[in-house]
């Protein structure tokens, strides 16, 4: 095969790349990402980081736009793409700094997810940025696992605006410390903001030999081509949908605070080739802690309809420019400062999704699967000494010609499970039961995934916090499929609210049953 440059693709100068060239340099960007992963994996003190994978890695041209992305957690890298030009603008960049942030209404998601960013320079100028994103069990909330039943930010723990963490590459010993010093663990704590610096240090280093390697001109001639390449490839599947517009809705189980359930309403309008997707109409936000910041929306919006892409469309900003967002200030899904906005992101971004899968089944209804099981069932436990926390997996909706996958994470999450070893090794529980929650998917011509089981014993005091969701309103089914089971929580076998926070003593027993997915396609009888 002739290696030529891509069909259609206007040349940066006469040495304008090619396929293989292009397809090479997004492996060799990918590769940087995937690998600054493993450092952080690797020097990371949590199970939440080290076990359970809960942090994602980025690289960011010199304008803050998307160049590559690890397929690590979608509510970490949609919302680092939405906010990522902002804070490049923000700020006087210089070789060795790192910035660190977690605060929601200035690029973060919400407080547990730190981020930590660093410039890549190149014979005195700034080339790109490397960004990792980590969830932290302990961000000094007064619940254990930081996943509290907030009505505000400053319930949530120790909000970090965006500030310099290193500068000239020396460690800002005031900022690390005081944000350690209101954690459980200070020790643990810093151990883990210095895995992140870690890994944007083998980042830095990488994407620096590679620009040394390339040049500048012709790093930048090759980031213009592939955002061109996920561009085309963009538009040329949007062009393929029918034009018009469809709506959909669904509600959240309650507030958070003790209040009905908010609504999620969009419209979304495909036309010539481009998307727009709306959620005028939607509630106000809420007392309390579901409330989105618009990074988190962007994020939820562009992983569904990155859903309808050719896999092998590049990650990066020229596969979302078609993709267009608007939603009124103040409502649920772009929330003013100082809403809370723990569950926003683990929770309310799932319903987003759900709610765009809804809008496009009108438009594509062989295509879009049912729902899955749109909550990540948030757990957090502790006491003075200890955090834990976890998301556990769930069913999955079916499609029109195969069934829901079993027990898996799904959608805006892509953790792994705790190992019931590494739980019982750093934590007073015990694991009494894991297992498939068998029947729970909604059966259909293809069933809904079933969803699953896990039941924790408490070998000494404790507080329990649950954030779920999907207790009530049920995962839909489509085109006749049957709705899969809710959730359930349970205490000593006695049923539990979708968000609580609970005092337990040595011996209780707590039971999550995860929701199962939607079925597709009326069953057989």
């Amino acid at each position: 095969m002739t290696q030529g440059p891509i069909e259609g693709h206007a040349k940066h100068d006469d040495s304008g790349p090619g396929l293989i060239e292009l397809r090479v340099f997004e492996s060799r960007v990918a590769a940087i990402c995937e690998t600054m992963g493993a450092v952080l994996k690797r020097s990371a003190f949590s199970p939440n980081i080290r076990d359970r994978l809960d942090f994602s890695c980025a690289l960011f041209s010199a304008d803050g736009r998307l160049l590559s992305q690890a397929t690590h957690i979608p509510v970490h890298l949609g919302s680092m793409a939405w906010a990522m030009r902002d804070l490049v603008e923000r700020f006087d960049w210089q070789p060795g700094s790192r910035l660190i942030l977690n605060d929601p209404y200035a690029g973060g998601t919400h407080l547990p997810d730190v981020t930590v960013i660093a410039p890549v320079f190149e014979s005195g100028e700034c080339v790109g940025f490397v960004a990792n994103r980590a969830h932290h069990a302990d961000i000094g909330s007064a619940t254990p696992g930081s996943m509290p039943l907030s009505r505000s930010l400053e319930d949530e723990g120790v909000l970090i605006s965006p500030q310099w963490l290193y500068r000239d590459g020396e460690l800002e010993r005031d900022v690390l410390d005081g944000i350690c010093a209101k954690m459980r663990s200070p020790e643990l704590a810093a151990g883990d903001f210095q895995a992140q610096v870690a890994a944007s240090a083998f980042g830095e280093r990488a994407f620096g030999a590679l620009v040394g390697e390339l040049g500048r001109d012709r790093l930048q001639s090759l980031a213009a081509a592939l955002n061109d390449y996920a561009a085309r490839l963009a538009a040329a599947s949007i062009a393929e949908l029918p034009d018009g517009r469809w709506q959909a809705e669904d509600r959240m189980d309650c507030d958070g605070a003790g209040g009905d359930g908010p609504v999620i309403r969009l419209a979304l309008r495909v036309d010539a080739g481009r998307i727009e997707v709306n959620f005028a109409g939607t509630d106000a936000q809420v007392p309390g802690n579901l409330n989105c910041p618009m990074s988190v929306t962007a994020a939820a919006v562009y992983y569904a309809l990155r859903c309808l892409l050719p896999d092998e469309t590049p990650t990066c900003a020229g596969a979302l420019d078609r993709m267009h967002l608007q939603a009124p200030e103040g409502c649920l899904v772009n929330a003013r400062s100082p809403a809370a906005t723990a569950a926003g992101n683990v929770e309310t971004s799932q319903r987003i999704v759900d709610v765009v899968f809804r809008a496009l089944s009108e438009a594509l209804p062989d295509r879009i699967p049912a729902a899955s099981q749109g909550t990540m069932n948030n757990l957090g436990l502790g006491a003075t000494r200890w955090s834990y926390y976890e998301t556990m997996a769930g069913g999955c909706g079916a499609t029109a010609d195969v069934p829901g996958r079993h027990a898996v994470h799904s959608h805006m999450t892509n953790t792994l499970n705790t190992p019931a070893e590494v739980l019982e090794m750093h934590f007073p529980l015990r694991v009494l039961r894991y297992q498939v929650r068998r029947g729970s998917g909604g059966r259909g011509a293809c069933s809904g995934g079933d969803g699953l089981v896990r039941e924790f014993e408490f070998l000494e005091p404790a507080q329990a916090t649950l954030i779920t969701e999907r207790r009530v309103h049920a995962p839909w089914g489509l085109a006749g499929g049957e709705n899969g089971q809710p959730g359930r929580n349970l205490l000593d076998g006695t049923e539990l609210p979708a968000k609580i926070s609970v005092e337990v003593e040595a011996g209780q027993v707590l039971t999550i049953e995860t929701p199962g997915g939607g079925g597709y396609g009326s069953p057989c009888r």
